[in-house]
Order: structure tokens, then sequence, then C-alpha cells
């Protein structure tokens, strides 16, 4: 008996084998180089990847395209298997990221000098943090072993802090996602946060790569609220580190940056306290030494001027001694008192007696 094969239409094929598709493979993932990358009208990005023997034709939106990328790079795609209405094989691209150590410092390079020159990194941008915040947003895992770190640093060194915390993947596929709604959600506050923190621990290189996401650099850099990031260890550079506020080496030093020591602050204080009250003594004493040198200085000129007033007087008296006629008789003259007519009286008077005598004569000079 002949067997009957099952008969399609072309559109009728390609709907089944879409659907088998879906069926069997709704999402794989697929490592590969990246060739004749092209984006056309700004909208859709095309590719292909491609390995030793095989190619693979490649598309997606660019609003999913989350970092830089170009040929040669190698790439892990997560994507959806599809037959398009032309006959041609292709995957649906829902994410990419660069694999490899020099795939992703090539892609981290090629982000960071584009966001380089829109200005993202600029020192002017950066904020300052509150010298003691109250109120803290921490982006983090809370499973993970930086987030405990900082959160035991915190407290030992100040404590008292209302610290709240958004649970958060911090690697692999739809961790950056996570971290920009957490951003959305502590800026979106009507009390907000006075710091954001973004905490993740070591790692290797593609577990970091999540912080080099460009979606998420924009977020961090558009933040109302000052972020802090503590991402890796100190040898570790993440973009995000770059968009922060404050970028700190750990997150244990990221608690260190964050909150003073109390212990430090207090003698501290008491350092000031001891330093304001010596000054203050100084500053007594140099009162005083000021006090008696502008009085000892009032003093003597006082004295000065009671030694000229003095002279003054005594110089007066001497003028005056000049006119008293008593001097002048004792020097041998007279004074005649009386009318000087011939006939009459008149009295002599000498330094030391008077004469009474008549006038005989008058001559005129």
């Amino acid at each position: 008996m002949e067997r009957l094969l099952p008969r399609f239409s072309v559109s009728q094929f390609i709907e089944l084998t879409n659907q088998t598709l879906e069926y069997a493979y709704p999402l794989v993932e697929v490592e590969g180089e990246i060739a004749n990358f092209k984006v056309n009208q700004n909208k859709y990005v095309f590719f292909d990847l491609k390995d030793e023997s095989g190619t693979l034709n490649c598309f997606m939106s660019i609003y999913q395209l989350r970092m830089p990328l170009e040929d040669g790079q190698a790439v892990r795609v997560q994507a959806t298997p599809k037959l398009t209405n032309w006959g041609r094989f292709s995957l649906t691209i829902k994410l990419v990221q660069p694999v490899g150590e020099g795939s992703i410092r090539k892609s981290f390079e090629l982000l960071k000098q584009k966001l380089t020159k829109e200005g993202l990194f600029n020192e002017e941008r950066k904020r300052p943090l509150p010298a003691i915040p109250s109120r803290v947003a921490v982006i983090s895992s809370q499973q993970a072993a930086g987030y405990a770190d900082f959160i035991k640093i915190v407290n030992q060194r100040f404590g008292g802090l209302t610290i709240d915390v958004a649970q958060v993947q911090v690697q692999g596929a739809g961790a950056a996602d996570q971290i920009i709604r957490a951003l959305k959600h502590f800026n979106g506050r009507e009390l907000l946060p006075e710091v954001i923190v973004i905490i993740r621990g070591g790692g290797s290189a593609d577990d970091l790569s999540t912080f080099n996401d460009e979606p998420l650099v924009r977020e961090i850099a558009a933040s109302r609220v000052p972020v802090l990031t503590g991402i890796g260890h100190e040898t570790d550079e993440s973009l995000a580190d770059l968009a922060a506020d404050v970028s700190a080496a750990t997150p244990s030093n990221a608690a260190q940056i964050l909150v003073p020591d109390r212990e430090a602050l207090r003698a501290g204080v008491r350092y000031e306290i001891n330093r304001a009250v010596g000054g203050m003594d100084r500053g007594i004493s140099g009162a005083i030494d000021d006090t008696h040198h502008m009085l000892s200085s009032s003093l003597e000129r006082m004295l000065s001027r009671v030694d000229s007033e003095i002279q003054l007087v005594e110089m007066t008296k001497r003028l005056l001694s000049q006119f008293d006629p008593r001097q002048i008789l004792k020097r041998g003259y007279s004074i005649v008192h009386g009318a000087v007519v011939v006939g009459k009286l008149i009295t002599i008077e000498q330094y030391d007696k008077e004469i009474t005598a008549e006038v005989k004569d008058v001559k005129k000079r």
C-alpha cells in the first residue's frame, strides 16, 4: 500500500515549521562570531553568526541592542528560531552578550568611547554624597557576600541608618533590567533616599558584564539621587562605575565611603574641642597682654602730656614775671604817683621805699 505523504502549500509549510520550532525550541542560546553587521534605517539590526563550518542569519530591533557590536566579536545570543516567508532560516534575537575576555573588553571600549563623547562620564556631572546620610537605598542580591560585607561594615562604623534594599540579580540575563527597574523605583518615590548604592562582589569579566549594559549605564547617569557603586574588586572597572557619582573599589569600601567611623568622628570632635579651648586660652592671654600694653602706652602718653603742660605753665610764669612792676623796681627804676605839676606833691615809689617830693620844675622833651 502506497504511503501518503503530507501535502502543504508553501505558506502552510512555513507556518507549520514555525509552530514546530516554537514548540520544540521557544528560546535557544547560540554562540558564535559576528559577521556582516549592519543597521538599517536606524531601526533594524542584521548580522550573521558563524563558526568554522556554519552561518546563521540574525535579526533584531535596534532597541534591543544594549552594547556596541562589530564584526569579529564572539557573542552569545538568546533567540527564537524562525523560517521567514522568503524561505530563509534566521534567528530573531532577544538578547546578545559578548563572551570571552577579548570580546567583552572590545565591547567595553566601544561603549566607553561612545558615552565619553556624549559627556556621560564628565566630572562636572558628579554630585557629592551626603556627609552622614540617614536614608539609604541599596540595590543588590541579598544572598551575595558583597552585600553582607557592606551591611556589616555600615553597622560597625555608624549604624542607625534607614536602609531600603531592592533584591535583584547581579549577573546573567535580565540582571540589568532588574537593576534599572530598581533605580526607577527609588527615583520615583515621593520621599527620595539620600543616596543609592549599587553593590556586586567580585567575579569573572562575563559575570560583571551586566554593569557595562548601555541602558543601565544611562539610567545611573540620569538618576535624581546620587549613586555610589561598589562593584567587583579593586582592579575591576565597569561603565556603571564611570557613570556613578562616586565609585568604590569594593562593596566594603563603599560602606567606608558612605558613612564615617563613629569612634573616629568622636575622637575628631574631642580633638577639635581641645584645640578650640587651647585657642581660647591663648586668645585670652593675648588679650590680657594687649590690654596691659595698651594701658601702659596710654599712661605714658598721659604723663608726657602732663609734663608738657607743666613746662608750658612754667614758661608762662617766667614770661609774666618779666612784666611784674616789683621786678622793674628791683632793677632800680621808680614809679611816680600824682600830677606832675609845679608846686604839687608827688609820691615816688622805689623797690624798698616811698618818697614824697614837691615838683619844682617841669621841662618837656
